[in-house]
């Protein structure tokens, strides 16, 4: 049957008197009274025999984690443990012959010793450089003479198919003077040309980015 307007509010009305007084009784603490023990049911303690010494609770043996296996850092890398160890023997290769040379030598002999280990690209900015006027006619007044060695001392950054090391280089230079031993550190920067690591670029490690 279908209510009228003023028996819906009714009935509307009735329901929430129903549902406060639920709330009132649920909310009640509760009165009844504890239930009484059963006659001589006492809480007695376990007797200690005679002479023997209370026990101490042993702890609960806990399993010892094992240690770790080691993470492979390459995992996260974009390069293999191989491609970074062939990167830094190019890296070190081409900065020995950056700084080998001799006055009576030419930009392409000079160039010929890191065909292998520098790009074809830079290998004709090395020899442009090698060759320019002015650093070429200081080298033969001079008659200066240079052998150098080189040691990777860190990985700067890298990219996806790049890695810049800096890398100390440490010359003997003789000249109608007399000899040096300079050392400097260098930006070396070895690209992957398709399976093989050459370098790219070599610049004194304090030019450019840090």
């Amino acid at each position: 049957m279908e209510l009228n307007p003023r028996q819906q509010k009714l009935a509307f009305a009735v329901i929430v008197v129903i549902l406060a007084g639920l709330g009132v009784y649920l909310l009640l603490p509760d009165t009844t009274p504890p239930r009484a023990a059963a006659p001589g049911a006492t809480a007695s303690a376990t007797p200690t025999a005679p002479g023997a010494a209370a026990t101490a609770p042993q702890p609960v043996a806990t399993a010892t984690p094992q240690a770790s296996s080691a993470v492979n850092i390459y995992q996260w890398l974009p390069f293999s443990q191989n491609d970074l160890a062939s990167a830094a023997s190019a890296a070190a290769q081409a900065a020995g012959y950056y700084n080998t040379f001799s006055y009576a030598e030419s930009a392409s002999a000079y160039g010929s010793r890191m065909s292998n280990v520098v790009t074809s690209q830079y290998l004709q900015v090395l020899e442009s450089d090698y060759s320019t006027y002015g650093v070429a006619k200081q080298r033969t007044t001079d008659k200066e003479i240079s052998t150098a060695s080189a040691v990777v001392n860190s990985l700067r950054s890298f990219g996806s198919s790049s890695l810049t090391f800096v890398v100390t280089i440490s010359q003997h230079i003789q000249q109608a003077s007399g000899t040096s031993t300079p050392t400097g550190q260098y930006a070396i920067t070895v690209v992957d040309t398709g399976g093989d690591w050459q370098v790219d670029q070599i610049q004194l490690a304090s030019a450019g980015n840090q």
